[in-house]
C-alpha cells in the first residue's frame, strides 16, 4: 500500500522500518519539528525524523494540521492509509478522511482502558495485570475508534515502563503491518462503554516517593516512571532516581533502611535494584552503595 507514517519517538521507528520491510510504499512521514536539546539547546530532529532521513524518505513536521494548505498538502499525497503511532498532533476531519482507506493508530493499551497519553506507565501504576497493542481505526475522539487487532502481554513482577515500551514497540509493528495486509477482511469491533479509563500525561511531580505509601504501590511508581522522569529521594541533599526495584520481606518505620537498598513503607518494604546518582549513569544498586551511604531513614 502507499502509506503516509506519521510518528516521532523511539517507540515509533519499528513501527517504520517494518513497514518499509513489508514492501508498503512510504509517500511521505510526519513527525514533530526538532526541538532543542542537549546542553547547546540546539534543534535536534526526534528518532522517526531521524530513522526517515538515513532512509531517504521525504519527511514533514508542520506545526498544525488544522490550515488548508496543510491539509491540502496532506492530501495530495493520495495515500491508501495512513498509520500514526505516538505523534503528538491531532488529526482534523480533513486529514483523518483524505487516505482512502483511513488513518490507523497503534495504541499501546487493551482499549478502552487507558485511552490518552501516557498508557504504558499508567497500566504499571495502577497494578495492571496486562496490557498490549490495539490497531484502531481513527475518529476525531480521543482514542475511541474501533479496533481491528489486539494482543495482549502480561506485565511481570519487575517490569518497567521501559522495558514494556520496548516489547509493545515490536509488538506494535507487527500487528499493523498484519493488519494492513488483512485490510480487507478484519471486521472493526467497536470499543464497548464500560471500563473506559484515561492515562493522563505524567506530571513530574508524581515522581517523588511518599516512603509513608505502601510498599506495592512505591514499586509500581518506581517501575511504572522508569526512565522518565524517575521515581526520585533525597540522600544528603543529593537528588537520586530509582529505576529498578522489586518488593522485598522486611518491616519497620517508614523510609527505614532494613539493608543494602531496601527501605520499609508504610507497609512491606522495596530493594532498590537500579539507580543513578545525579550527573551520573544508571547502576546497580549494590554497585553505587560502595560510593554513597544511606541514612538510617530516608525522607
Amino acid at each position: 500500500m502507499r502509506v503516509v507514517f506519521m510518528g516521532t519517538p523511539d517507540f515509533s521507528v519499528p513501527v517504520l522500518e517494518a513497514l518499509i520491510a513489508a514492501g508498503h510504499e512510504i509517500a511521505a512521514v510526519y513527525s514533530q519539528p526538532p526541538r532543542p536539546a542537549g546542553r547547546g539547546k540546539k534543534d535536534r530532529p526526534g528518532p522517526v525524523q531521524a530513522r526517515a532521513e538515513a532512509l531517504g524518505l521525504p519527511v514533514r513536521h508542520p506545526r498544525s494540521l488544522r490550515d488548508a494548505a496543510a491539509q491540502a498538502e496532506f492530501a495530495a499525497l493520495g495515500a491508501d492509509v495512513a498509520v500514526v503511532v505516538a505523534y503528538g498532533l491531532i488529526l482534523p476531519r480533513e486529514v483523518l478522511d483524505a487516505p482512502a482507506r483511513g488513518c490507523l493508530n497503534i495504541h499501546a493499551s487493551l482499549l478502552p482502558r487507558w485511552r490518552g497519553a501516557a498508557p504504558i506507565q499508567r497500566a504499571i501504576l495502577a497494578g495492571d495485570a496486562e496490557t498490549g497493542i490495539c490497531i484502531m481505526q481513527m475518529e476525531e475522539g480521543l482514542d475511541t475508534g474501533a479496533v481491528l487487532l489486539r494482543e495482549a502481554v502480561a506485565i511481570g513482577a519487575e517490569d518497567t515502563a521501559a522495558d514494556l515500551h520496548d516489547r509493545l514497540s515490536g509488538m506494535g509493528a507487527r500487528l499493523v503491518c498484519a493488519a494492513l495486509d488483512r485490510l480487507d477482511t478484519l471486521e472493526p469491533q467497536p470499543q464497548p462503554a464500560e471500563g473506559v479509563t484515561y492515562a493522563a500525561k505524567i506530571d513530574k511531580a508524581e515522581a517523588w516517593i511518599d516512603w509513608s505509601r505502601p510498599a506495592v504501590e512505591v514499586d509500581r511508581q518506581i517501575r511504572g516512571l522508569s526512565p522518565f522522569p524517575g521515581a526520585w529521594c533525597e540522600v544528603a541533599g543529593e537528588r537520586i532516581k530509582l529505576l529498578r526495584s522489586r518488593l522485598a520481606s522486611g518491616q519497620g518505620e517508614a523510609g527505614a533502611v532494613l539493608g543494602g537498598f531496601t527501605v520499609a513503607c508504610g507497609s512491606g518494604a522495596v530493594e532498590v535494584t537500579l539507580a543513578q546518582r545525579e550527573g551520573k549513569k544508571p547502576m546497580p544498586a549494590g554497585e553505587m552503595l560502595r560510593g554513597l551511604s544511606l541514612p538510617e531513614r530516608l525522607g
